[in-house]
């Protein structure tokens, strides 16, 4: 799946080809389908004074295109780990460290090419 924030004209693209799902999320401009919805006042009111100039339906498209990512994400995890055991907090603080690692290196080497 291919998710792009529906909110901005900026080229970040979420993929997920694992579950070789065909259709795509894409933005306010494709075809649009009305709902009704129900929320909490305060969250709708929240949701309403930042979402700006693209307007509240595009910033709750946004969020629900991003749950569906993190559901896919769950998911996978899921079969991964029945697969293959479940992650041990050992496994993932080893990850942690090495993208803390990629991160100051790439910050640093920025830096340093700046200079």
């Amino acid at each position: 799946m291919r998710v792009r924030c529906p909110t901005s004209t900026c080229p970040t693209v979420f993929s997920c080809r694992c579950w070789g799902i065909r259709g795509s999320i894409k933005s306010m401009s494709e075809p649009t389908q009305k709902y009704s919805i129900t929320m909490p006042r305060d969250v709708a009111e929240a949701a309403r004074v930042r979402s700006g100039p693209s307007g509240l339906s595009a910033y709750v498209a946004a969020a629900v295109a991003r749950q569906i990512e993190r559901d896919n994400l769950n998911e996978l995890i899921a079969v991964a780990e029945a697969d293959h055991g479940p992650i041990t907090d050992e496994e993932i603080n080893q990850k942690r460290d090495i993208l803390r690692r990629a991160r100051e290196n790439q910050h640093g080497s920025s830096r340093t090419s700046a200079a």
